[in-house]
């Protein structure tokens, strides 16, 4: 048990003597260290590290090595990955099959497996370490912090890297100085509004005294977005920390943790994290010796979408349909059972403990004049390096592609960036010397959001692209409100109409019409917002709708019923592979004396004819 502020800074000093020991192999041993984040568990992380501790103890190798699984390392693309202590070698890409042979060489004989190694793109050379790998070459991590370090599971770990040095800094300190230090970091929300967060944070503290709220949203609901998850799987006490320093600024002795259910494994270590701070007095009565008293509580959401924005989430707490409500009274006034509450997302939070540690200009040094600090961004979709990115505010979005993710696939075109999900909208090629911060993201007609970034290439079809996002929204929509409930049904019916070849030019003059209208007419961000990709889409590519309407041709061969499959008569080889894979007999021919054809009215465009053509006869029109 914790006690006081001088107990905790010695605990602080032995777990980080004995977190270095770890890095350094002190007393002989060596340790090896496994990616825990889901991606990586979903392709057998765990059993691998089951495979790695049943090998050592079978050759009598425990008192040399230690095995241990820490959070996402963020370079998912290359996941599974292992890396091996002191010498700090990185391997990816591990399997169980690999198992053996990293003890036989590295561990036993002390040789690097060359095989393993990441192969940089540019000079083919192998990369031993991880901070030699371009993908990390540009990140800072704070709201990363520890992230890939540490075992989530292990509170020692954490308290070796300075967890709660930053809520002991805060209890020395005036309630709203606290506050003052968030304002003149310039941190900003992270879940997609980019309040001030000390703003908000003072709106509540100066609510007359009685109960107060801090609500955490984890409920990640952006497709392709998992920054929030990684953060929770990966270092859970530095958002309870947080959570526990804005809990004391605004004068709350209770927290809740939203998060949805479909996130097992964040949910799991953020339990367990609760556990440990509550049995050596981190959470509880009288922290530290002093007054304050707080406690975290998780609540699971069903994963709905809507839930991300807070009233909603709000009510879904309190047991009610998750449904917006109307605004003012704002949360800070009037929030969760009517009491002030703060809601903080899951980045949010997990910078705050960094700026109570290191001060307010640690966090401002980075980033540009209004958006200050670092950004986790999960950059996904037609790129080399898919993973977790967190990167200064100002990176430019040719950095976020071509330096860290490391380009477009297959030596195809970049075409667009989607940024801030469904809420944001498509940057071209002429954009990708914006800086990412959340004033100019708007300028330019997309935002930050939550933080997802899916690329695309010369093969996307940018109306299926809003058709995507367009379903999500209809399928996400609460109702509350016309406009969201009624008029993105109807903006979808529009877009099916274009995709399927049935549209007009009066069809996209409504189209636009439409998109505005509900953008200004919604109760919450979810249908301000829903229109965002659909305007966006047609300010940048504009003559991809009118080629689908005028020409009913699909530029990108992406919309069904405007594209065919022909076989090229000069290249088919007259085998009859594509008949015999053709799942409806469309395709006919004589084997070795006539080219196969392929009947339009017959064909269901399933694509099998072209994939198994091994001579690329099968061509997509």
């Amino acid at each position: 048990m914790i006690r006081n502020f001088e107990e905790l800074k010695e605990k602080q000093q032995d777990c980080s003597a004995c977190l270095a020991a770890k890095f350094k192999g002190e007393e002989g041993k060596r340790a090896i260290v496994l990616c825990g984040g889901t991606g990586c568990l979903s392709s057998d992380s765990a059993l691998i590290r089951d495979v790695f501790e049943k090998e050592i103890k079978e050759r009598n190798l425990t008192d040399k090595v230690t095995v241990n699984q820490v959070g996402c390392f963020g370079f998912c693309s290359q996941g599974p990955f292992v890396k091996i202590y002191p010498e700090d070698t990185l391997y990816r890409m591990v399997t169980i099959d690999d198992v053996e042979e990293i003890i036989e060489k590295d561990i036993i004989g002390g040789e690097v497996v060359e095989r393993l190694l990441y192969t940089d793109p540019n000079t083919q050379e192998k990369v031993v370490k991880q901070e030699d790998i371009t993908f990390y070459k540009k990140q800072v991590r704070i709201a990363l912090h520890g992230c890939g370090v540490i075992n989530p599971e292990d509170i020692n770990e954490a308290l070796g890297m300075g967890a709660f040095e930053g809520l002991a800094k805060a209890l020395k300190t005036d309630r709203q100085e606290v506050i003052d230090t968030i304002l003149d970091s310039g941190l900003r929300g992270r879940g997609g509004g980019g309040f001030p967060t000390g703003r908000k944070w003072q709106f509540a503290y100066a609510q007359p005294d009685g109960e107060k709220y801090v609500v955490c949203n984890g409920d990640e609901g952006d497709p392709g977005a998992f920054m929030d998850r990684s953060i929770l799987e990966g270092n859970p006490l530095a958002v309870i920390e947080g959570m526990v320093i804005a809990g004391y600024a605004i004068g709350a002795k209770n927290g809740y943790f939203y998060v949805r259910a479909e996130y097992p494994v964040a949910v799991n270590r953020l339990k367990i994290a609760i556990k440990q701070a509550e049995e050596i007095g981190l959470l509880g009565d009288n922290i530290l010796g002093s007054d304050f008293s707080f406690r975290c509580h998780i609540r699971l959401g069903a994963g709905a979408f809507v839930c991300g924005e807070e009233t909603a989430l709000l009510n879904s707490i309190e047991g009610q349909r998750g449904n917006p409500r109307p605004r003012p009274p704002f949360p800070a006034v009037k929030g969760l059972w009517q009491s002030p509450t703060i809601v903080n997302n899951v980045e949010t939070l997990a910078c705050v403990p960094f700026i109570m540690r290191n001060g307010a200009e640690s966090f401002a040094k980075y980033g540009t004049e209004k958006s200050k600090g670092t950004k986790v961004f999960a950059l996904g979709g037609k790129i080399n390096n898919v993973g977790l990115v967190e990167v200064p505010m100002g990176t430019t979005l040719r950095e976020l592609i071509y330096d860290i993710g490391g380009g477009i696939p297959n030596g195809k075109k970049f075409k667009a960036i989607q940024t801030g999900g469904p809420s944001g909208g498509c940057l071209t090629e002429k954009d990708l010397d914006t800086p990412i911060d959340f004033d100019s993201l708007v300028a330019k007609g997309s935002m930050m959001g939550s933080g997802g970034a899916i690329v695309m290439d010369e093969d996307n079809c940018m109306v299926d692209v809003a058709k995507f996002y367009m379903e999500f929204i209809c399928d996400e929509s609460c109702g509350k409100c016309s406009p969201c409930r009624i008029g993105t049904k109807r903006l979808l019916e529009y877009l099916n109409k274009i995709c399927d070849g049935m549209g007009t030019m009066k069809d996209l003059e409504e189209l636009e019409d439409l998109a505005a209208t509900i953008k200004i007419g919604s109760l919450c961000a979810l249908g301000q917002t829903a229109a965002n990709p659909i305007l966006s889409t047609l300010k940048q590519f504009r003559s991809e709708y009118e080629e689908h309407i005028l020409e009913k041709h699909c530029p990108s061969k992406v919309c069904k019923n405007l594209m065919r499959y022909e076989v090229n008569p000069e290249i088919c080889k007259k085998c009859s592979l594509c008949a015999r894979q053709c799942p409806v007999g469309a395709i006919t021919g004589v084997v070795g004396k006539e080219p196969f054809v392929i009947d339009q009215s017959k064909c269901i465009k399933c694509g099998l004819c072209q994939s198994s053509c091994r001579f690329g006869a099968v061509e997509k029109k």
